[in-house]
Formats: structure tokens, C-alpha cells, sequence
């Protein structure tokens, strides 16, 4: 897909991110009735709501874009922007978006059903691990939406259980972009810090540069917890040190032998230093594909 967004430059003033907003549509918030909260962040809440024009049941995303400083704004747009170019069943679905009140509106699909963390939790309350087949199945949806990122130039990076969003039919869809990043042809690496801690790669912990196979890490992370419900570097007490120096050492438990081999060397292949090393989302997908057929 072919774009020419420019989602490079800073935006150093609220006149100036104006009018890089200025492509959004115009709209009105009193075009909802907003009837609980379902999410929230340090500068953005997310409601479930319904559209008074129509009765459709939808997410609204209300960002303070003008109390960020400039880095967080045009993060914000990039996200917009995202949302605008994605189109996938595994991916949360972008619908209208509009500034007001020195807000920025995001209409969104709705989640009805959580996220896939609260999936791994009510199974670990249950104290039975997912069955081979259920956890390529849960995989491959998630590596189906990262794919669609990668073919377009993007990373999410904040891959992550509480960012995979389950829908009222049971498909997962990959959300809360966030911290994505568009990529033009002339850029290869990211460096800046993001990601959650438990699945950020060793050389984004690192404050080095990243690239596509970042994301890879993040995979591998979510398909050892799908394997085994819990985080491969999680464990009691752990400080945030001695976190990032078990994930640039890679030191983890693996997989049980009651997992299958493909699914214990594939996790081995995507949570390796080498980010070289990693295998592309592509091969990914298709061994998580096979392994379904097999398995499912």
C-alpha cells in the first residue's frame, strides 16, 4: 500500500498540530452518548458508546492532545494516521476521528469481550493450560494483524496480551496503536524506548536501535504465555535491573516438554539476542499456520 504520510516531524506548537489535524473530518461529539468507561491511559480515555444517528454500539477514544508535549502529539496523529491506513479482520477497526474542545476524537470498533490478557487469567484460574490447537489458534490471529502492520511499513511495538482485544464472535483483534510507528523506505531502525517491560526486546531495553524483528520478540513472548500463562521474564519480586538483564541474557525457562516441538523451537527462534537471528513475521505465520492445521 503506497502512502505518502509524512509522520516524521515534530510538532512544536498546538497552532501547528492543528493544522496537521486538519484533515480529519469535522464532527460532533454530541453525536454519541457515552455510557461507561472501558479504558484508560495518562492522557486518553476510552468509553463505550453508541451513535444516536444510527444505535451502533462503538468505542470512543478521547485524547488530550493539546496537554502532551510535542514528541506525545505527533505520536497521536501517527496513530490516526494508522488506524486510517489499516484494514484487517484482525485489527481493530478505524472509523471517524475529530478535534474538539481541544480533544481529539477517535471512533472506533468495540471490544466486547476484553482482551486476551483477561482470556490468559481466567484460564490460569481455572489451572489448566489452553490446548495445543486453542493456543495456534489465539497465534495465529495475532500474527495475521502484525503481518498486515509489517507489509505496510509499520510496527506496532507494544505487542502485549492487554493490547490483543477480544470481539463478541471470539476473534482476537490487535489494537491501542499507540506507539506504533509509520516507516518510510529511508528508515530501517527506531531507537526510542517504548513497549512494556516484560515483552520488549533485549536492544530496545537497551535503548539501541530497533527494527522489524522487535516485534518478533514481542511474539515470541505472547506465544510462550499463551503456552504456558505466564510471561516468559516474569517472576515474583523481580526489579526492573534484574528484569532487563534476564531479557538481554535471554535467561527464561523454556517451554514444557508437553509442548510440541514446533511450538517449543519456534518460541526458542523468536526470543534470541540476535535480532539477525529472529525469523521474519512472514515465516511466523506460516509455521503458526501448519502448525494449526496440524494441531487445531
Amino acid at each position: 500500500m503506497n502512502t505518502s504520510i509524512d509522520v516524521t516531524s515534530p510538532f512544536s506548537g498546538n497552532q501547528q498540530t492543528s493544522r496537521s489535524l486538519s484533515h480529519l473530518s469535522a464532527g460532533a461529539l454530541n453525536r454519541y452518548e457515552l455510557e461507561a468507561v472501558v479504558g484508560s491511559g495518562k492522557y486518553s480515555t476510552v468509553f463505550r458508546a453508541r451513535r444516536l444517528d444510527s444505535g451502533q454500539t462503538l468505542a470512543v477514544k478521547k485524547v488530550q492532545v493539546f496537554d502532551m508535549d510535542s514528541s506525545m502529539r505527533a505520536d497521536c496523529i501517527v496513530e490516526v494516521k494508522l488506524l486510517q491506513a489499516l484494514d484487517h479482520p484482525n485489527i481493530i477497526r478505524y472509523m471517524d476521528s475529530f478535534i474538539e474542545d481541544n480533544e481529539l476524537i477517535i471512533e472506533l470498533e468495540l471490544a466486547e469481550d476484553g482482551d486476551l490478557s483477561q482470556l490468559i487469567q481466567s484460564q490460569s484460574q481455572i489451572g489448566e493450560l489452553f490446548e495445543e490447537g486453542k493456543v495456534w489458534d489465539l497465534f495465529v490471529q495475532v500474527c495475521a494483524a502484525c503481518q498486515h502492520m509489517h507489509e505496510r511499513r509499520m510496527m506496532h511495538r507494544d505487542i502485549k496480551p492487554s493490547n490483543v482485544f477480544v470481539v463478541k464472535s471470539g476473534a482476537l483483534k490487535l489494537g491501542d496503536l499507540g506507539l506504533s510507528r509509520f516507516f518510510s523506505s529511508k528508515t530501517m531502525h527506531a531507537c526510542s524506548a517504548v513497549g512494556t517491560p516484560y515483552y520488549m526486546s533485549p536492544e530496545a531495553i537497551r535503548g539501541m536501535p530497533y527494527d522489524w524483528s522487535s516485534d518478533v520478540w514481542s511474539l515470541g513472548c505472547l506465544l510462550y504465555e499463551l503456552a504456558t500463562l505466564q510471561s516468559p521474564f516474569y517472576q515474583d519480586g523481580l526489579n526492573f535491573y534484574q528484569l532487563g538483564k534476564n531479557i538481554t541474557n535471554c535467561e527464561y525457562e523454556p517451554l514444557p516438554e508437553t509442548r510440541s516441538t514446533e511450538m517449543q523451537e519456534l518460541v526458542a527462534s523468536m526470543i534470541q539476542a540476535d535480532p539477525q537471528a529472529r525469523p521474519s513475521v512472514d515465516s511466523v505465520h506460516q509455521i503458526a499456520l501448519e502448525s494449526l492445521r496440524k494441531y487445531g
